[in-house]
């Protein structure tokens, strides 16, 4: 087999690998991200829903609920932002979670630092929300 030959094959097999007569992508369950201006609040969502947690410092938690029959962690990730300088705490913790089941759950987090060096002042330690599945 020539090189010519070779190519055109390999393209024939991706192109074919590609195909698809699947239709259009099922659209995902609703979603609700919270992040700290959500601090305090309560919110409804209907069983089906997927809440993300996202806390812009990599000195947080991961948000965790009281009441995993209700709100299913789904999972968490650490982000780390690429160009912060060591201890400065740039980047995301994220926690997710599923509305499984009616019911009332509340999702917290802490921090003790703020910065490197840095103690958070009171009403930077903690993040709190309340959500109502129903």
């Amino acid at each position: 087999m020539t090189v010519r030959t070779l190519a055109a094959a390999a393209l024939l097999a991706l192109a074919a690998g590609c195909s698809s007569n699947t239709g259009p992508a099922a659209p995902g369950p609703p979603a609700l991200v919270l992040d700290e201006h959500a601090d305090g609040t309560t919110v409804r969502v209907a069983p089906g829903t997927v809440i993300r947690v996202e806390l812009h410092s990599t000195y947080w938690s991961p948000a965790a609920g009281d009441s995993p029959r209700t709100l299913r962690p789904t999972a968490t990730a650490t982000t780390p932002a690429p160009s912060c300088r060591p201890g400065g705490g740039c980047g995301q913790v994220t926690a997710g979670f599923l509305a499984a089941a009616p019911g009332t759950a509340r999702l917290s987090a802490h921090r003790t630092t703020c910065g490197e060096a840095l103690a958070c002042p009171p009403g930077q330690r903690a993040f709190t929300a309340t959500v109502t599945v129903g």
